[in-house]
Order: structure tokens, then C-alpha cells, then sequence
């Protein structure tokens, strides 16, 4: 953000801050195409999106092109800009959106899509494509909403659909010479429209019969549908070595590596397991020079090995003992978030608890056995039951289950099935001795009819009839250890109706953005009513979205090509009425889904033995015991926070600074015990916006610096922005339990004769009643005591002494100004304070 003056008045102001380790700072006037990466979601999703962190650093490595990113902001934010009038900017430059040349927006999921709405009415840009000039930025979008991007395809000048890590640069390419030839912007968009992938929405018109039905999508372009575009070489991986890692805390805050692309396991319910068609796997020496590489770039204590279903990576039982001997004794844990029942031996399990054992998630999907051979799942009862006992002995004691309701074929009996599931996983629970600890977790969602998947024709479960399978999972469920959640039906509906949504569908996002519909992702602020009266404005009935399609209507989807034929589909859903499986092409014959003509595009797969064979059982080597008792050699490390990093709060600095001790290779003692953490103790806690010249932190580490000179400057070269050491030393490890905290506090403007009256008031005054609230209870204290001196110091700053004793209740310095001055709450954020200094109370018999 531009106005920094408005971070003392928002929730979470880490989300603007930018100025993240590894993001690329660029000169503006070096490059000739900006372009503006945006993720349509809060920062902390955003950050955790892969896609568009491997785009910006490719862009950023050509000399001529620079990348900038940009993601929807909070409600408060949002509120705050338009009141002032102020436009929406990139993190890294503060430039408003409007200013680039192109601005690529994700399409992660539908139901952020009033989120791009927000994002382009901030940045003053109209949103629709017809009414933009060539004036404008180039609207892109891509991602996996792409594959049926209808409901958003006018906002859009051109969105990729496929991978975009090729197409990309070609993109930028051709903005470069428009620029320098100044194009008319239609010659532009049939350029673009010429590569592979690429659609461009004004080229292709839906037609529509009297009763509203779509009978015909004309094309009036260079070409009649668009084929996904596809990254053949999966080896390049100099763009991912060199993470941004943030200073907010994100949901999934670790290094991601992707170990293949693309599943061939066949759920018929699974849109990526199409659309990102064929199997491509990652080596496992690339996987694990990335591993090492951006794990010491970063500072990550987590390695997360990505793919729609990882335990199904061909050299995962030979790539995970060695990526675990490499960094279990630096206590960097290795996670699989998309393991799959049928793919966990006990040699993978006893690999990754060797550092953590977090929650382990598994998912049937289905509870009956019959349902998962409709569904095309391929595991048995028995699999999963035996994989969740391995679990529990092996020390596991929170099990994760996902099911869904609402597939295909389902009856009430297959919803009892979850139930009954759920009951023999919990019989499990004392299998590793620890039964009153242990825990199993269902989570359930409505099945939403995917395009481009063999449901595409299904019909979606009403709300209603959503709401009345929960209740039933509600009363089958066990009560004991075990805990039920479920994603809301209103929610699902929502996204089933852009999920096969048309251009029609634009009029009902517009007028429910209108009418205040945002951030529908998130359910503090989902509202279907609004959606409701939105679609009765717009005379849309949203429940015709999620009926049964007959096999040979027209789809609005289907000029986008995924590569896998609609014949296939129409067969995986006989197949699916008749409960025929169908194996996985990876290791059996191909399945002729006609994605692959084996000459350009084909499977990448290193171990095709690999399920053919035992797996060989590798030793698990003894977790190293690094908290030896004779080896603690501590240190004080002085530092100050200046600027708009004082705004992270304090468990952000935490992990700000843990990462700067990986990078710096300053090893730690690490506590003992189920989560291993690093032995650093930090000081009090300041206040989210509060500069500091005089904060610490001491390290108990296992050996002493050789160089402590040396050690400083690693340190300090691997901090953010605002974070500077100035000075490290031995230290006992003991802090002073009475303190006295100084700090210099500015004013917006001059103290006047009232507010120095005041001063001297409080300055002369023995007993001063403060009220405050502490757990429900208000109580009144004489503040006086507690503040040692105040003084003013300039015409609006004053310098501020408080006194700070352990299992003593002390004062804020906010809390003290707003006491004296009687200031609302916004004149109190209006201060600046600057921690001066700390030293010792002298006399200990103040209280």
C-alpha cells in the first residue's frame, strides 16, 4: 500500500507490508512490460498459491519485463482506500494497478470471484473488456478456473488455460512489440489468440434460443476452440529456488516443492486430475537439489512435497529416507499433504514422524466400498483401516478423514457408511497407547459437479437436501473422540452455480458485488441472501445451473480443451453406473483419454516398477539429541525495528527471525518433546506499530561463534528490511524480572495549553484511578506508580518512562497517553511511539 498513515488503523497490516525475502525490488524505468501478478484472495491464501510465486520469478529473471504482486484486501482496507480515495497497489513499488501494462489475475476457485471485482473497482478500471481502451492494462487470467472461465470471461482481454510458465514470457513478448509499434488493441488480442492456450472471450460468442438455453458458441477468431497449453520439460527449476517468504503468517507457510504434475488415477468426481493431464514427475535429484537449496534460501523449518496425490510419486520410497537424513537433525519436518490410501507403507510412515507428527489426513472420499468403485477411487475398507491402525501405533493421534456427499448414485445408506467408517477408525485410537490424546477428525463437503469431469452431466445436491445428509452424519457419527465439521451447503451452492456457470452469469456477480457480496470464500462473510436477491434483480434462476445436463446439450465450456475427449467422459460414466474400475495409466496401459500422442506429449514417470515391487525397507536412523546439558553457550543479540516492519506483530518477528537463523546457518538447541521449536527467548512483546532503537532476543545454542563478528553480519544480512543488529554478546541468559521501559512519543501536532495542563496534572498527582477491563471483570488501579517520568521533550514529543515487574499488572504506553491526555481511540493510533531504551529497577522494594 501507497499510505503507509493508514496501517495503526487496520486489522493484520502485515498483509501490506511487502518487502518479503526474496520478492524482487525493480527499477520501473528499466523494464519495458509491468506486469501486476494477483491473487483475488487475503494475502495469507495468496502467498500460499504456488502458481503465481514460479510466474513472478520467471518474469523477473528477464532484464526486460518485471513483475510486481497484488492481492485483495480485507473489508477494512477496502473501506478505508475509498474513503480516502486511494487506489489499490502493487506490495513491492506502491504503483496503482492501473499503471501496468498487464495485470494476470488467478483463478484459484469460483468463489473468489466478486474478490476480482473489489480488487479492479479500487484500481479504477472498468469490468468489462468492451469498455476499456487500449489504455488500459491487458486483463489476463488464468489458473484452474480457466477450464470454464464463462462467468468471468468479459472482464477478461485473454486468459491462459493450461500451464502458464511457457506461454508466459511469449505473452509479454508480444505486449513488448505492441508497445513499440503501437497496435490498435485488436491486433493484439489476435496475436495472442495465435498461441497455443490462449483465449481470448471477445472471439467467441454464445448463442442463446428464445427460452434462455445455450444452443452454439460461435467463434469468430483464428481458431475454433482452444487446446490447454503444456509444459513438457518439468526439470527447469532455477525459478524456484529463491522463494518469497513472508512476514505474515499464510496458511501454508513452508517451502512447497512439486514432485509431479498431472494424476492419472482416474476419480471421476476430480477436475485437476484432468486438466492437468498427463503424469509429469520432477527427478529426484532436482527434488532434492531444490529441497536443499530453497530450504537454506528461505529458512523454512518445512518441506511439503506437492502433488494431487504424492504418495503415488514413482521414487517417493527412495527420494524421502534421503530427504530426511538431510534434514531431520535440522529439525526441518518433510510433509505430504495429498497422500492417498493404498500409497502409505510403513517405510514411508516411520520417515515422516521422524521430526513432526502432525495430523494425519486421509480421504475416501465415499463411505460404502460401492460408492468408491463409482467414483472410480480404488481403495478398499481394508486398506484404509490398516493404514489408520499403522498410524495410531506408530504414535499418530489425530486422524483427518474427508468424505463428500451429494456423489453420484448415493443413498442414505452410503451416508450410515461414513459413520460406520468412522467408528472402526476410532477403535483404533489406543493402537500407540495413548487412546485419551487421540483423535479422529471428519470432514465433509457437497460434491460439486465439475466441467471437464465425467459428473459434468450430474446434477447438484440442493441445500436442503445437503443440510438433511449432515443431520444423518450427525447421528451415526460417534460422540466420543471423535469431531465432526463440514463445509457449509450455502457455499457449495454458490460455487456449483459458477462452476458451470455462462456469460449470463456475470450480470448476477456484478449486482451481488453491488449490493455488498465479498470475500465469499470466507464464511464470517458469505451471505447467501444477498446472492438471492442479486439473482432475482437480474431475473437468474441459480438453481437451473446445478440440474442434470443431458449428454448432448450444448456445455459453455466445452469450446475450452482439456485434451481428454468427451467420448472418454460419456464412458467413465457408464463405467461409473456399472462400478468398473479403471486403472491407472501410470503403471497399467493407457486408458486412451486422448490427452497423449506420445511424440509431444506424453507420460514422465522414473520408476514405473515401483508398485510391482516390495519397496526395500531403509533404516530409520535415532533422532539426534541436540539439548545437551553441558552444550549451552547463550547470547544477547540487540536489534532495532524501524519503519513499516514495526507493524508485524509479535509472533510474525518470531518467525521472521527463526528463518533468519536458518538462512544466517546459526544452529540452535531446539526444545525436546511432540513439536520441536528453536531455544530463543524474546523480549516483552511490543505493541503492533511501536518503532524500537533497544530490542533482544537471546540464543542458547550448541556451539559458541567462532567469529562473532562474522556470525553478526550473517545475521544481519538475513534479515528483512527494519530489522537491524547493533551488537551481539555472551550473556548468562537471565533478564532482569523489574524494568524500566523508555520511550519517545510524537504527537500529529503540537501540545497545546490544555494538554501540558494536563501533563503537569498527572505529573503533580499521587493517585491516578485507571478502569480497565481484563477477562470480563473491570477493575480500578491508581496508574500512577506505574509510570516513573513524563516529560516533554519538543513542542510535540514527550519522553516516557514505565516501570515493568513481572506478575505485576503493568501499563501500555497507549494505555498511559490515552489515561492523561483523554484520548478516543483514534487519536491514540494517531501517535508514534520509539522504544529509547530498557535498564534495571535499582531499588527492588517498589510494591
Amino acid at each position: 500500500m501507497t499510505d503507509c498513515s493508514l496501517f495503526p488503523f487496520i486489522s493484520k497490516p502485515g498483509r501490506y507490508l511487502g518487502q518479503e525475502f526474496n520478492s524482487t525490488q525493480k527499477n520501473w524505468q528499466d523494464t519495458s512490460v509491468r506486469n501486476a501478478l494477483i491473487f483475488p484472495d487475503l494475502y495469507e491464501i495468496g502467498m500460499s498459491h504456488q502458481g503465481l510465486q514460479i510466474l513472478y520469478h520467471i518474469l523477473n529473471a528477464s532484464d526486460n519485463f518485471l513483475a510486481e504482486r497484488s492481492y485483495c484486501p480485507g473489508r477494512d482496507v477496502e473501506k478505508l482506500l475509498k474513503e480516502k480515495n486511494l487506489p489499490l497497489t502493487s506490495l513491492e513499488s506502491g504503483t496503482p494497478l492501473k499503471d501496468f501494462d498487464i495485470i494476470g489475475i488467478t483463478l484459484p476457485y469460483e468463489l473468489c470471484y466478486t474478490n476480482i471485482l473489489t480488487i479492479l473497482d479500487l484500481a479504477n478500471i472498468p469490468f468489462r473488456a468492451k469498455d476499456r481502451d487500449s489504455s488500459s492494462p491487458l486483463l489476463i487470467a488464468g489458473g484452474a478456473g480457466a477450464f470454464n472461465p464463462e462467468p468471468v470471461a468479459e472482464i477478461f482481454d485473454a486468459i491462459v488455460v493450461g500451464d502458464g510458465e511457457d506461454v508466459i514470457l511469449l505473452i509479454s513478448e508480444l505486449v513488448q512489440q505492441s508497445k513499440k509499434e503501437d497496435w490498435p488493441k485488436e491486433t493484439l488480442l489476435t496475436k495472442l489468440a495465435e498461441l497455443d492456450g490462449i483465449y481470448v472471450p471477445s472471439h467467441f460468442t454464445p448463442i442463446y434460443d428464445d427460452a434462455g438455453i445455450l444452443t452454439k458458441i460461435e467463434a469468430t477468431g483464428p481458431k475454433e476452440t482452444v487446446l490447454k497449453c503444456f509444459v513438457k520439460d518439468f526439470e527447469e527449476i532455477s525459478h524456484l529456488l529463491k522463494p518469497i517468504v513472508p512476514n505474515a503468517k499464510i496458511v501454508h507457510d513452508r517451502l512447497g516443492i512439486e514432485v509431479a504434475r498431472g494424476c492419472t488415477r482416474g476419480c471421476r468426481f476430480c477436475q485437476a486430475g484432468i486438466t492437468y493431464r498427463p503424469v509429469r514427475e520432477r527427478s529426484p535429484e532436482q527434488i532434492k537439489k531444490l529441497a536443499k537449496e530453497a530450504i537454506q534460501d528461505s529458512g523454512f523449518d518445512e518441506l511439503a512435497l506437492l502433488s494431487l496425490s504424492t504418495g503415488d510419486y514413482s521414487c517417493l520410497d527412495g527420494l524421502l529416507p534421503d530427504l530426511m537424513n538431510e534434514f531431520s537433525e535440522k529439525f526441518v519436518s518433510v510433509a505430504m499433504p495429498s497422500m492417498r490410501v493404498g500409497t502409505l507403507s510403513q517405510n514411508i510412515m516411520d520417515q515422516i514422524k521422524r521430526v513432526r507428527k502432525t495430523g494425519f489426513t486421509m480421504a475416501p472420499e465415499a463411505g460404502s466400498e460401492r460408492l468408491r468403485r463409482v467414483i472410480n477411487k480404488g481403495i478398499t475398507e481394508e486398506a484404509l483401516l490398516d493404514t489408520c491402525k499403522e498410524a495410531f501405533t506408530l504414535g499418530w493421534t489425530l486422524m483427518k478423514l474427508y468424505f463428500m456427499i451429494g456423489l453420484p448414485t448415493e443413498t442414505d445408506e452410503d451416508i450410515e457408511a461414513i459413520g460406520e467408517l468412522t467408528n472402526k477408525v476410532r477403535q483404533f485410537r489406543d493402537a500407540g497407547g495413548n487412546s485419551r490424546k487421540s483423535q479422529v477428525n471428519v470432514s465433509v463437503g457437497t460434491f460439486v459437479p465439475k466441467p471437464h469431469t465425467p459428473f459434468q452431466w450430474a446434477a447438484q445436491l440442493t441445500i436442503e437436501e445437503s443440510k438433511r445428509k449432515i443431520q444423518i452424519l450427525k447421528e451415526v457419527l460417534p460422540k466420543k473422540g471423535c469431531k465432526f465439521k463440514w463445509h457449509t451447503p450455502e457455499q457449495s451452492f454458490l460455487e456449483g452455480v459458477f462452476s458451470r456457470g455462462d456469460r449470463k452469469s456475470l450480470n448476477l456477480l456484478i449486482k451481488a458485488w453491488e449490493m455488498g457480496a465479498r470475500l465469499d470464500g470466507w464464511s464470517e462473510h458469505f451471505n447467501l441472501y444477498l446472492w438471492r436477491e442479486a439473482a432475482k434483480a437480474v431475473e437468474i434462476d441459480m438453481d437451473q445451473y446445478l440440474r442434470e445436463r443431458d449428454l448432448s446439450e450444448v456445455l459453455p465450456w466445452q469450446h475450452i480443451q482439456t485434451g481428454v475427449t468427451t467420448d472418454f467422459f460419456k464412458d467413465e460414466l457408464e463405467r461409473a453406473v456399472a462400478e468398473t474400475y479403471t486403472p491407472d495409466c501410470r503403471y497399467n496401459k493407457c486408458q486412451k483419454c486422448g490427452v497423449c500422442d506420445f511424440k509431444t506429449v506424453a507420460p514422465i514417470v522414473f520408476n514405473k516398477k515401483r508398485f510391482l515391487e516390495e519397496p526395500e525397507r531403509r533404516p530409520v536412523p535415532e533422532k539426534r539429541v541436540v539439548d545437551n546439558k553441558d552444550h549451552h553457550f547463550k547470547y544477547i543479540v540487540h536489534y532495532s525495528r524501524k519503519g513499516n516492519i514495526c507493524f508485524l506483530g509479535h509472533l510474525e518477528i518470531l518467525l521472521v527471525v527463526f528463518r533468519a537463523l536458518r538462512r544466517a546457518n546459526i544452529e540452535t538447541n531446539f526444545s525436546q518433546g511432540f513439536n520441536p521449536s528453536p531455544k530463543v527467548s524474546f523480549g516483552p512483546a511490543l505493541a503492533v506499530g511501536t518503532e524500537s532503537l533497544a530490542e533482544y532476543f537471546i540464543l542458547d545454542l550448541p556451539t559458541p561463534f567462532e567469529n562473532l563478528a562474522e556470525a553478526t553480519d550473517r545475521l544481519s544480512d538475513n534479515l528483512p528490511p527494519g530489522i537491524d543488529v547493533t551488537g551481539v554478546e555472551i550473556h548468562n541468559g537471565k533478564i532482569p524480572q523489574e524494568i524500566i521501559t523508555s520511550y519517545q512519543v510524537t504527537f500529529p501536532k503540537a501540545l497545546g495549553l490544555e494538554e501540558q495542563e494536563k501533563l503537569q496534572a498527572f505529573a503533580d498527582a499521587e493517585v491516578f484511578e485507571w478502569s480497565r477491563l481484563r477477562k470480563g471483570k473491570r477493575k480500578t488501579i491508581n496508574a500512577r506508580p506505574l509510570i516513573e517520568s513524563i516529560k516533554m521533550t519538543g513542542d510535540n514529543t514527550i519522553a516516557l518512562d514505565l516501570i515493568n515487574c513481572a506478575s505485576v499488572p503493568g501499563i501500555k504506553p497507549i494505555e498511559a497517553l490515552a489515561l492523561i491526555f483523554a484520548l478516543n481511540a483514534e487519536e491514540s493510533l494517531r501517535l508514534k511511539l520509539l522504544k529509547t531504551g530498557w535498564h534495571p529497577i535499582k531499588s527492588q522494594n517498589r510494591y
